[in-house]
């Protein structure tokens, strides 16, 4: 510590008086004996290390055109040849945080291993302080935002609430886990902008090590940007950073073809055969006996002058092997069959050029900043395994939807491919996204969080009870909370208490409910003497006046019906009703606010078209006209309760234990959802064969165009 007595008592009456340290005075502080420290306001070395249990919410996987043979190398897939065992890939929801400390620190990590590890990350975080989770849905020729969930809220405010700083802090945690993540030889490209490459350049430098750096990509993939009287240079490229774990790097240099100007500038000779090529000269050290070969090869041109030189002809002019700028790859156009809606969407070019130069077939390679699924899509089609994450609802959705259509694809051309499942981690802890609270200050802090709530619900709070917070007409009411999921555990907790006080009726509040969450698990509570109402807590009760002024509207979870057609073992089902009440506007107070234009709300299950003329008029259009239009995705599993859902937890000696969650796995056996090149739906599914007599339960799952999941359980008896 290179401080002097007289620094150490200035620095100790600082503290004592309650003031801020001089930056001199840190960087002493933390030098240690290196020559540059890297230092930022909130720097923490420790990393999460929690393993926290992978629920499976979906298990998706298309039939191949014809079952495998058992006996030989295809025996991993059943009569319908649907994988059966081996790697199933990976689309996880939630924290990504918790994600990587669970893959590196849980059973899971044993799989990842098995499978030769993680050999190559590519990540395209956020760049800067913008609307992270928003997206624009269109509904019959109009645009709608979906605004944030407090969950994303949550997750944006960490990101970006103290600017730069808690962006650094939030990136190098990550950077570190993934770089515990990664295999040995494996490598790491971080996709970032102008705003942070100078700062994540740096904190990778720091995690992965100055001598591991293997490259600066300038990715120009804009029209170049500057204009007469701008004060600073025009931006039209991205930058992309390339790292290894160590010196065992494996990279597969990857050819790019040149660009036609180049070819027809530089190959702009004819020679009497009528082939195009560029010429150079000898050099002094050539031979005869070299320049006798390249004459018997047709490969010496003769100037006008007399002098030899060395035709290259054009139809050997395949590239040039990779460097550090690419300029030949652009963003997908606004018209591409692959575009998904999704902002932050990166060409499949781009991803196919990585992939390919840092990983080979069979490997695995892992995208944690998710987005539209482009690192999983082109993964896939590359054949190697995958595990993709993101916090965000509707990135997950489209996601799914996309790699699906990457399984049709492959499978319409006789392609293999693996199955994947999407999972989340379950049992969300609160403390993992307030550690940086006391025991005593996050107890405060969830009493007025439960009291606020109680309020704009109109409810009273009550005492001695450790899953009801309050009473309402009689019936009793469960804050779930600020930033998790309310789960199916947490329902059958509040069950638990409830039927040993004898409470029949009790209000579920969540903000979200966890993917899978279905209306037959509530209906089997009710059958067992507690009626459980799940509904949906507005954002907003964190406005005070809409909370006194008795505003805040709470909604029922969204219900679908269906109609079963049974004929012999044969089974159809027709989506014949979805009713939502989700809201997130206020027409009225939107009405009061706005100026003369239009804007579209969502409210009460329905999409508004909100006009004000110049004259205050104001008119409105419901868009929505039918149920349909609410319905993006739809999918089945004709026998529910056929797999049970395992999870894998470590014990307290270290040894990976399996546990049955009482729950089964929804393993996806038909489906029907839009895309851009196919917007319409089936509302019919295909006719579904059983083996034998029986009964079964059939599972239909929703996600409507908001990506939010509402799912239903039919009995049917097959004769």
């Amino acid at each position: 510590m290179n401080l002097n007595d007289t620094d150490k008592n200035r620095i100790i009456e600082l503290i004592k008086a309650g003031e801020k340290l001089p930056k001199e005075f840190i960087y002493k502080l933390f030098a240690d004996e290196e020559d540059v420290f890297l230092f930022w306001n909130g720097r923490k070395e420790e990393v999460t290390n929690i393993a926290l249990p992978f629920h499976s919410i979906e298990h998706i996987d298309e039939p191949r055109k014809e079952a495998k043979k058992q006996g030989d190398m295809f025996e991993l897939f059943d009569t319908r040849g649907r994988q059966l065992k081996g790697w199933t890939n990976k689309l996880i929801w939630g924290d990504n945080k918790l994600i990587l400390s669970s893959l590196a620190n849980g059973p899971m990590r044993e799989e990842i291993e098995k499978e030769g590890g993680l050999k190559l990350i590519y990540i395209d975080p956020p760049f800067a302080v913008g609307a992270d989770f928003g997206f624009n849905i269109e509904i019959n020729g109009e645009k709608a935002e979906k605004k944030q969930s407090i969950i994303e809220e949550i997750a944006y405010r960490d990101t970006w609430g103290k600017g730069i700083s808690s962006y650094l802090s939030m990136m190098y945690e990550r950077l570190k886990l993934m770089h515990n993540l990664l295999a040995e030889d494996g490598s790491i490209y971080v996709h970032c902008d102008w705003r942070v490459v100078g700062f994540l350049r740096l904190i990778l430098m720091d995690v992965f090590g100055e001598d591991n750096f293997r490259g600066h990509i300038i990715w120009r993939s804009m029209t170049p940007s500057g204009f007469k009287g701008q004060t600073s240079l025009g931006r039209s490229h991205d930058d992309i950073l390339y790292f290894s774990k160590s010196d065992k790097v494996n990279y597969n240099p990857q050819k790019i073809p040149y660009t036609k100007e180049y070819l027809r500038e530089r190959f702009n000779k004819v020679d009497e055969k009528g082939r195009f090529f560029k010429d150079e000269k000898i050099g002094t050290a050539t031979t005869e006996e070299t320049i006798e070969r390249l004459r018997k090869e047709e490969r010496i041109y003769i100037t006008g002058n007399g002098k030899l030189r060395i035709k290259h002809f054009l139809d050997e002019a395949d590239g040039y092997y990779m460097d550090d700028v690419w300029s030949d790859i652009s963003h997908e156009n606004s018209q591409s069959e692959i575009r998904t809606g999704y902002a932050t969407q990166k060409p499949e070019a781009l991803l196919e050029r990585i992939i390919k130069a840092s990983s080979n077939e069979g490997d695995l390679v892992a995208d944690f900043f998710c987005g539209s699924g482009t690192t999983a899509a082109v993964a896939e089609k590359l054949g190697r395994k995958w595990i993709t994450t993101d916090l965000g609802r509707f990135s997950i959705h489209t996601a799914r939807k996309r790699l699906i259509g990457v399984q049709r694809e492959l499978q319409a051309s006789g392609k293999d491919f693996r199955a994947f499942e999407i999972l989340n981690l379950g049992k969300y802890e609160r403390q993992f996204f307030m550690d940086d609270l006391t025991n005593g200050k996050r107890k405060a802090k969830e009493d007025l969080y439960v009291d606020l709530i109680l309020e704009a619900y109109k409810a009273k709070r009550i005492a001695g009870h450790s899953t009801l917070h309050g009473q309402k007409a009689g019936r009793f009411v469960h804050v779930g909370p600020l930033d998790v999921p309310v789960t199916q555990s947490r329902l059958i907790d509040i069950f638990q208490e409830c039927r040993k006080n004898l409470y029949t009726q009790v209000d579920v509040l969540g903000f979200e409910f966890e993917m899978g969450l279905t209306p037959q698990f509530i209906q089997e509570l009710k059958e067992k003497g507690v009626s459980i109402t799940l509904k949906y807590i507005p954002k907003d009760v964190f406005d005070k006046r809409a909370v006194e002024k008795g505003q805040v509207k709470f909604f029922d979870v969204a219900y679908l019906n269906t109609k079963e057609k049974i004929k012999g073992k044969s089974i159809t089902i027709e989506l014949t009703d979805f009713v939502t009440h989700y809201t997130q506007d206020d027409i009225e107070e939107l009405q009061q606010s706005m100026r003369a234009g239009s804007q579209v709300v969502i409210e009460d299950g329905q999409i508004i078209k909100v006009e004000k003329d110049k004259n205050g008029i104001i008119t409105k259009t419901i868009l929505t006209k039918d149920w349909h239009d609410w319905i993006d995705y739809w999918a089945i599993d004709f026998n529910y309760e056929d797999k049970k859902e395992i999870i894998k937890i470590k014990n307290d000696s270290g040894e990976t234990e399996e546990q049955w969650t009482g729950n089964y796995l929804f393993e996806n056996e038909w489906q029907s959802f839009r895309t851009k090149k196919n917007p319409n739906l089936e509302f019919t599914s295909i006719t579904y064969e059983y083996k034998q007599a029986g009964k079964y339960k059939v599972m239909v799952k929703v996600v409507d165009i908001l990506g939010i999941d509402t799912s239903k359980i039919i009995e049917v008896h097959i004769k």
